[in-house]
C-alpha cells in the first residue's frame, strides 16, 4: 500500500477515532485526522512488529483494526498532553 492508501486509511481511522472517543480536541477535526494518519501508521508498524501481520493490505481487517487502535493511542496521547492548556 502506497502513501496515499496510508493517508485515506488514516483520515479514516482518525474519524473513527473521533467517533469512539467524543469530547472536543484542542485542535479540532484537522488536527483529529492528522493525528488519525500517523496514529494509522503507528499502528501498523507497532502490529507488524508484534504480530507479524501484512499491513500492505488495504482491505484486510487486522490492517483496520490496527490503524484504528493507533490512532486512539495517538489521539489520547495528544489529548493527555494538550487538553490542559485548551481548558486554560
Amino acid at each position: 500500500m502506497g502513501i496515499l492508501g496510508w493517508i485515506i486509511l488514516g483520515l479514516i481511522a482518525g474519524a473513527i477515532a473521533k467517533a469512539i472517543m467524543p469530547g472536543r480536541d484542542p485542535g479540532g477535526i484537522i488536527i483529529t485526522m492528522l493525528l488519525g494518519i500517523v496514529g494509522a501508521i503507528v499502528g501498523g508498524f507497532i502490529g507488524q512488529a508484534l504480530f507479524g501481520t501484512d499491513i500492505n493490505t488495504f482491505f484486510s481487517l487486522s490492517t483496520w483494526l490496527l490503524a484504528i487502535l493507533g490512532s486512539l493511542v495517538v489521539l489520547g496521547i495528544y489529548r493527555l498532553v494538550t487538553g490542559n492548556r485548551a481548558r486554560a
